[in-house]
């Protein structure tokens, strides 16, 4: 007995299809959309993006944008946060930001949400390390970070550890910081 498989989609035909809501990533051939974002997802997100904001985009390091498509490496995915060195920033020829990103970002941040499958985001943050990104993966439930840097070594922050920071952002913070964004008391 043969059993027919489904041809897999090729990036181009994927990057053809519209975006869906929310956003889906295209890796390893796979399409795979992105859960709705919750309260918690949603804090650490818009916090982590104020943060960095604040500190580096008016000195022109650096600047984090949520949400942002960013196709390379064969592959086309949606990070929670997306950070891109200043000097790395497409732009049109009369200085704009450009539309579609088709370069990693230097720092990618993925917040596990609730029923999404851990093995899912992290393969997205290893595909990142293989392209020259750093990346965090925050896990709320059990509140921790996994770092995934270059040669995809893995470390994992708890409590009171100090988080890898992209190089040339001053910042220090830990895991009980990122953490504390969700007390709105």
């Amino acid at each position: 007995m043969t059993i027919a498989r489904k041809p897999q989609l090729t990036l181009d035909e994927f990057l053809k299809l519209p975006e869906t809501e929310p956003a889906s990533d295209f890796i390893n051939g796979e399409i795979i959309q992105k859960p709705m974002p919750q309260g918690e997802h949603g804090l650490i997100q818009t916090n982590f993006c104020e943060v960095i904001n604040g500190l580096v985009r008016n000195q022109k390091t650096a600047i984090a944008i949520p949400e942002l498509r960013c196709t390379f490496g064969g592959a086309s995915i949606v990070p929670d946060v997306s950070v891109f060195r200043w000097d790395r920033i497409p732009k049109t020829p009369s200085g704009r930001i450009v539309n579609r990103f088709e370069i990693n970002p230097d720092w990618a941040i993925e917040i596990v949400s609730p029923d999404q499958r851990l093995k899912k985001v992290l393969s997205k943050l290893l595909h990142c390390s293989r392209n020259g990104t750093e990346g965090w993966l925050i896990n709320p439930e059990d509140e921790s970070v996994l770092g995934v840097f270059s040669g995809q070594r893995v470390e994992l922050y708890e409590d009171t550890d100090k988080l890898p920071i992209l190089e040339g952002i001053e910042l220090e913070i830990t895991v009980e910081q990122v953490f504390g964004w969700l007390s709105l008391t």
